[in-house]
């Protein structure tokens, strides 16, 4: 199978879909890879080392679109490359489709087969391909509100762990998943008075028994958010439905009832934002503020680490992007019913059923579509 990997092109997007040692393992399996110029350069992989691999340079996107059966990239296609699929090419990367119509619209029309890490699951239910990003996210989360809560970026001034004599910041984790649990661990390292909401007593449980008493865990009601959110210093909005748009937690009446420079960390942005007052912002103007609380929103969080997030990534996509290329779309999607989860549109149809109920499509059942 011919692999091709374009430059990513959204806003201080520095990952990339393949690293040099991903190539060599394409290579290895007998299929041809080529490389957007530059596409390795956020990670300090120039062509050379592409090259020193055997896989080949490309001067320009729309060749590795032309040329290529599978496209492996890492953020959802932008318009311009969205323009270049077309039918029965395979698109493998991060789509989260719920909450951007203009995206869903263009894949159907494209008429290409559209695989996405994030709703592809294991044989626990869990999201292998989205826990490492979630992982970054979560961490990154606590970064990233530290910094908004210093007075100079618009924060109350205050230091989250505190020091002597002097009290935390107050952190709520809405959601205990991977990224309210990597969260919470940063913002207990940093010293943070933390207080995890979670509708499943037994991850209140299993988080109680990791961090013990340090950790104040709350099963979430609408009561118990407002107290809390009212009373917070930094919220981290850490919510996740696979495939659905995130559901809006967080008003904007709690907002507006927050105390001036508190900080909104919405790590469910992808997925359109846990919080009312949420919109998508980018890495070069990453905050905003609503009723003097200041709103941290970055859509690709993993974006500020690249070298981190896409050997991350890689170790988790690699065995599925093989088994495509290897088996063919529907041999390997048909062979791992956890791997079929991840087809959102397929020929003109969408196949995954959060997905078309968020966006108002016809469901169809990917099996059936693949055997048409």
């Amino acid at each position: 199978m011919r692999i091709g990997v374009p430059k990513e092109i959204k806003v201080h997007e520095y990952r990339v879909g393949l690293t040099p040692d991903s190539a060599k393992e394409f290579k290895a399996h007998g299929h041809d890879v080529l490389v957007e110029t530059g596409a390795g350069t956020g990670i300090g992989c120039d062509d050379a080392a592409y090259r020193a691999v055997g896989a080949e340079i490309a001067a320009s996107a729309a060749e590795v679109f032309a040329w290529a059966d599978m496209i492996v990239k890492v953020k959802e296609p932008q318009a311009g490359e969205r323009r270049m699929l077309r039918e029965g090419q395979i698109l493998f990367t991060y789509l989260h489709l719920a909450p951007d119509p203009a995206q869903a619209r263009d894949l159907v029309d494209s008429g290409a087969v559209c695989i996405a890490y994030e709703t592809v699951t294991d044989g626990h239910g869990h999201l292998p391909l989205l826990a490492p990003m979630s992982q970054v996210a979560g961490r990154l989360s606590i970064q990233a509100g530290a910094y908004a809560l210093e007075r100079a970026h618009g924060g109350k001034g205050i230091l989250l762990g505190g020091v002597p004599g002097v009290a935390p910041a107050k952190v709520v984790v809405i959601g205990g998943g991977v990224v309210g649990e990597n969260a919470i661990q940063m913002a207990l390292g940093m010293g943070a008075d933390v207080t995890v909401l979670d509708r499943s007593v037994d991850v209140l449980g299993r988080l109680s028994q990791r961090f013990g008493s340090a950790l104040k865990t709350v099963y979430s009601t609408r009561a118990a958010l407002e107290d809390l959110v009212l009373q917070a210093d930094m919220v981290v909005g850490a919510v996740l439905i696979a495939g659905a748009g995130a559901p809006k937690l967080v008003t904007a009446k709690m907002v507006a009832g927050m105390r001036p420079g508190s900080v909104l960390v919405d790590v469910a942005i992808d997925q359109g934002g846990c919080f009312e007052t949420s919109r998508p912002t980018t890495h070069a103007e990453p905050t905003y503020v609503v009723d003097g609380v200041v709103h941290y929103c970055v859509a690709n969080m993993p974006g500020a680490v690249p070298n981190t997030s896409t050997y991350a990534l890689n170790n988790v996509t690699l065995p599925y992007a093989l088994a495509l290329a290897d088996k063919g779309y529907r041999a390997a999607l048909d062979a791992n019913p956890g791997f079929c989860e991840g087809l959102n549109v397929h020929r003109g149809k969408v196949t995954h059923r959060a997905v078309a109920e968020a966006l108002g499509y016809p469901y169809a059942d990917p099996i059936a579509a693949m055997a048409d």
